[in-house]
């Protein structure tokens, strides 16, 4: 439905599984946590894959769907990254920054989730 290229919710979710990747690999290197972090690794790559994926919907309705899914990984990430805060495997300032990402993603997708239910909801009001 769009191309990945400038599009802003396909590079913040590529950016953020980087991010979450990265973040993992250090958890598990050198704070030994292996459980909560494949429980972020999943979901925070998920993100951008199913993103990735609604590109290639052949629907808006499926493009709305797997965008659905992306917003519900990015509110897991946000619960396994405050997780990982209050239990000290992260400090304040990884928190806080990686937070606010996965806080913004979740917005942008809940915007462009809403957006596509009220076209939708009209396209169907119209028939």
């Amino acid at each position: 439905m769009n191309s990945e290229r400038g599009n802003i919710i396909s590079e913040k979710s590529f950016s953020f599984a980087v991010r979450v990747v990265r973040l993992c690999r250090f958890l598990q290197k050198e704070k030994k946590e292996f459980v909560i972090s494949d429980q972020l690794l999943r979901a925070g790559t998920s993100i951008g894959a199913n993103v990735a994926e609604a590109q290639e919907a052949f629907s808006e309705k499926d493009f709305a769907a797997k965008l659905s899914i992306a917003r519900k990984e990015a509110g897991e990430c946000s619960y396994w990254l405050r997780l990982l805060f209050e239990t000290e495997f992260l400090s304040e300032t990884q928190f806080d920054s990686i937070h606010a990402d996965a806080v913004e993603i979740r917005k942008i997708l809940s915007s462009i989730v809403l957006t596509l239910e009220k076209k939708l909801h009209g396209k169907k009001e119209n028939l």
